[in-house]
């Protein structure tokens, strides 16, 4: 009788991870390969949510594209619509009034810190934490007043045009802007009480997700997460745009690239935008929050009403009637999350001919497996909460 050998098999276990689940923040999956509570692999798939951001870009007007950018990374919206904007200003050589400029710097710093207020609130839901999300997402809804006084709109924005904003803030706006740079200081000190030497919450997040420099890099990694990882990237200091080189703040930079200095990274960055929002205040000019540009801004209604040449350049605006000049062109600020940048090909026409979107989301999210290949389980939900990776960003 032939005599078989007992060989040890591990039997390993699939699990899906979304993308229907409260834990993946957003409809995303990842098949989780796993031995015990231990992962061994991790696939990701993306595609739930695909919208065609791209195509349907080359099919509108420019100055209707505006309303696709702020559903990429809806937790900072107007920093998307920036961005957008600030492209098509340098494919047509548009110069920007100094205080629409610094305008715009307010509205993206309050954007940036309600994007950081969700994902560092969350990270504190991952650990078992909820107090601090109910305390801090009260200042995340006093930002939201001061977005709905500006254009009426609360999470997709729409704020502002192509050369400026719309219209200037009102006596409501910089009454909502005052109120939150006072309280939300004490409310950002609180929540750090809560959480920043917690054993607890420090035990948990310490040393889980890690990635090195340049694993980071080699992954195409910017904003927090590879500045937590210890590069100090950021491309408001790097190639300014909007006025930034006139402002003094520092770039926080972590040293183990884990969820503790993802963590860590965000909380300072809210600190040096509300540095940054006061600096803006302090130094605004006086002068016009748009650029003369009557192909892309709206005519006052009273004109429409009773000038010829008012009345056709709205129907032009309306009716994207307006062709830009040839050539090609690359913009990028710094989002919520990273380097967010916008690629343009114009042949002259209405539309573009070519539109690509930098997602920062979609690049660093690749890197995923790699920093839960060997993890447990519950780290893999934390450290997904520490990348902030929004859905709207994975497919374009």
């Amino acid at each position: 009788m032939k005599q078989v050998e007992d060989i040890e098999e591990k039997h390993y276990t699939t699990l899906n991870l979304g993308p229907t689940h409260p834990a993946t923040h957003g409809i995303f999956q990842n098949v989780l390969t796993m031995d015990g509570e231990t992962i061994v692999d991790s696939v990701q798939t993306v595609g739930y949510i695909h919208r065609a951001f791209e195509k349907l870009g080359e099919r509108r007007p420019y100055n209707q594209i505006n309303v696709l950018t702020d559903r990429l990374n809806y937790c900072s919206a107007p920093i998307n619509n920036m961005g957008w904007f600030m492209t098509v200003e340098k494919l047509i050589g548009a110069e920007i009034p100094k205080r629409a400029q610094y305008l715009r710097v307010i509205i993206m710093e309050l954007s940036r810190i309600a994007d950081h207020i969700i994902c560092d609130t969350v990270i504190g839901v991952d650990s078992g934490a909820l107090s601090g999300f109910l305390h801090l997402y009260q200042s995340r809804e006093k930002i939201y007043d001061i977005f709905e006084s500006i254009c009426g709109a609360r999470l997709t924005t729409n704020i502002g045009r192509i050369g400026g904003l719309e219209r200037d803030f009102s006596e409501s706006t910089w009454g909502h802007l005052n109120l939150f740079l006072k309280e939300f200081p004490v409310k950002l000190k609180e929540f750090q009480k809560l959480l920043d030497r917690n054993r607890i919450f420090m035990d948990r997040i310490i040393g889980v997700g890690s990635i090195s420099a340049e694993d980071a890099l080699s992954y195409g990694f910017t904003g927090p997460n590879l500045r937590a990882a210890g590069v100090d990237y950021d491309v408001r200091v790097m190639n300014p745009y909007s006025s930034y080189e006139d402002f003094e703040f520092d770039i926080p930079v972590g040293t183990a690239g884990d969820t503790f200095d993802r963590y860590t990274v965000r909380i300072e960055e809210m600190w040096q935008s509300l540095r940054i929002i006061e600096q803006a205040i302090a130094k605004l000019p006086d002068g016009a929050f748009h650029a003369d540009l009557p192909y892309f801004y709206l005519p006052p209604k009273v004109d429409v009403y009773s000038k010829m040449e008012a009345l056709i350049y709205h129907f032009k605006v309306i009716m994207g009637e307006t062709e830009l000049p040839v050539g090609e062109v690359y913009h990028a600020v710094e989002g919520g999350n990273g380097e967010l940048g916008y690629y343009i090909i114009s042949d002259g026409g209405r539309t573009p001919f070519r539109f690509h979107i930098r997602r920062p989301g979609f690049i660093y999210y690749q890197a995923y497996p790699h920093m839960i290949k060997g993890s447990m389980l519950s780290d893999a939900i934390i450290t997904m909460s520490s990348m902030n990776v929004i859905a709207g960003e994975l497919d374009a």
